[in-house]
């Protein structure tokens, strides 16, 4: 106050309640990083993963709580200078990245145990990541923005590189980093032209000015508009900037996998709708014929090149990309349609990710290595509620009817027919019909066999890998009522070494079983349950998503 006052500097009044559930989170991380550091001993990683989701629900709550304060008011709230907005918008993105955080405390703790990994990192970066998106999507002022974007992105960059014993992870997290930092550094670029045209930072009066001036040299504005598209499209991975997209999603650890695609679509697609709707709406007929191009090439190139992915964590970053093309639809329409279309397909598209990764997580065993899609081969006999959910992700991710994503691409496909964009509409449909061919080769593989081959004994899981003819026995098997990251282990049969599973040599498989950790088991139930019920009964979903809305 001392030095506020010598300097006549005024500081702005900081309503905490408007910005508790950011507070929450990054105040648990702060815990668990303090409860790591100070203890001799290393804690049980469950206890890491407990407070991280006791520390979701907790900013869930406080996201609730917001969210029935705006909507009982019925119009939007400014806190902290109306640096931020708190509306339907922001308090709905709150609320769905608490939930990404709760699932993926659950989905992580298996994962951690088996590989073992140790210490609260894993927690605390999800923690802070997870608050920069809630700052983005409550942001009121590019500085905000920017600050959140760095809050989300930063954690992400360790978070692709956290596994040390793996080369392909130390790669992932500086290929990250690298054209993380130039995004960053474009977006800030982009940020300064756009204050040189307008005076402001604030997105509030950046459009009240569009709105009362016209201007007849408006190239500094639309440069600086164009550099923020840039920041926003790397962010999401949208073509042309999604080359980090497959190595990445490759060589991090598979739940940082899951954690990275939702939270970072949850961010980026949050302020990118913001700013383009609120701040940039007079300037419509300027960027929605460069977002309809972008759209169309990112819908093409996941689609297409997903389908010659071998790999199956690669394929689904691919499918994330194409995802992104869809999302663009309701940008691209430029409506409050499109908007509310947008917000119900970043919703859906968070819960069928976070599963995909999680069983990707449990199939990719000790080590995080076997993720080729031959992989998967009889994983639906071998495990069939494992198959089963693994089977609703990926054809909900293809549109099948009776799941959220058939229904989320019907949504933003009917808002840019509403637009008059028949073309993209046209477009999009056929490329989620190429896409459906890769998800359906996954399906097809889980529930068949090499021909002339017995069904093995063998139980995928989250506790161990798959082992070749080759390896020893003890490679994928521990002896009976051994506790193996916290699971219990079963003692597998014998088999002949050397067994071959197929025709022609193919995948060698030695019996075991193996079992899944219960958390693990519990955040593929949540999403799977999420997926199917919200697919057969929407209204919810769509209640909630056309509130939010309304109340922007």
């Amino acid at each position: 106050m001392i030095l506020a006052s010598a300097t006549g500097f005024a500081v702005p009044h900081i309503d905490y309640t408007a910005i508790l559930p950011e507070l929450i989170l990054i105040g648990g991380s702060l815990v668990l990083l303090a409860a790591g550091a100070l203890n001799v001993r290393h804690l049980p990683t469950r206890v890491y993963s407990l407070l991280s989701g006791a520390t979701g629900v907790a900013a869930l709550i406080a996201g609730i709580v917001l969210w029935q304060k705006v909507h009982g008011g019925g119009h939007p709230l400014t806190a902290v200078a109306h640096s931020l907005v708190i509306d339907g918008f922001s308090t709905a993105f709150v609320i769905l990245s608490a939930c990404i955080i709760i699932v993926s405390s659950a989905i992580a703790d298996g994962y951690l145990r088996r590989e073992g990994i140790a210490g609260p990192e894993f927690h605390a970066l999800a923690l802070l990541g997870a608050s920069g998106a809630m700052l983005m999507a409550a942001a009121n002022d590019f500085i905000v923005i920017f600050l959140g974007l760095e809050i989300m992105s930063i954690p992400l960059y360790v978070l692709a590189a956290l596994d040390q014993r793996r080369a392909e992870s130390g790669e992932a997290g500086m290929k990250y980093f690298v054209l993380g930092a130039f995004s960053s550094a474009i977006f800030v670029y982009g940020i300064a032209l756009t204050y040189g045209a307008t005076g402001s930072t604030n997105l509030a009066q950046i459009a009240g000015y569009l709105a009362t001036n016209v201007s007849t040299s408006n190239g500094l504005l639309l440069a600086g508009a164009g550099l923020l598209l840039v920041g926003f499209l790397f962010k999401v991975a949208a073509v042309p900037f999604h080359m980090w997209t497959p190595d990445v999603y490759q060589g991090a650890p598979t739940p940082a996998t899951g954690f990275m695609a939702a939270i970072a679509k949850v961010g980026g697609f949050a302020a990118l709708l913001r700013v383009f709707f609120s701040s940039f709406h007079s300037l419509e007929a300027s960027w929605q014929p460069i977002l309809w191009v972008v759209a169309v090439l990112t819908l093409v190139t996941g689609a297409v090149l997903g389908l010659v992915q071998r790999d199956v964590k690669r394929m689904l970053a691919y499918s994330s990309i194409n995802h992104a093309g869809f999302i663009l639809l309701g940008l691209q329409a430029a409506s409050r349609e499109g908007m509310s279309a947008s917000l119900y397909y970043v919703f859906v598209y968070a819960f069928l990710v976070l599963g995909s990764f999680a069983v990707i997580t449990v199939v990719g065993g000790r080590g995080d290595t076997s993720h080729a899609i031959e992989s998967y081969r009889g994983l639906a006999r071998r495990q069939p509620l494992l198959g089963f959910g693994f089977a609703v992700l990926l054809l909900a991710q293809a549109g099948a009817p009776f799941t959220t994503g058939f229904l989320g691409k019907l949504y933003v496909v009917e808002a840019a027919v509403r637009s008059h964009s028949y073309a993209l509409a046209v477009i999009a449909m056929l490329t989620g019909a190429v896409a459906a061919a890769f998800y359906l080769r996954v399906v097809f593989v889980m529930y068949s066999l090499p021909a002339g081959e017995a069904a093995p004994a063998m139980a995928l899981a989250d506790g161990g890998a798959l082992a070749t003819g080759t390896e020893p026995a003890a490679a994928v098997a521990a002896p009976a009522g051994e506790s193996r990251g916290g699971v219990l282990v079963a003692a597998p049969p014998e088999a002949p070494a050397g067994a071959a599973t197929g025709a022609g040599g193919g995948l060698r498989l030695r019996a075991a079983s193996l079992g899944i950790a219960p958390s693990t088991l519990a955040g593929i139930a949540v999403t799977v349950l999420f997926t199917l019920a919200l697919g057969i009964w929407p209204a919810p979903l769509f209640s909630f998503v056309h509130a939010a809305g309304l109340l922007f």
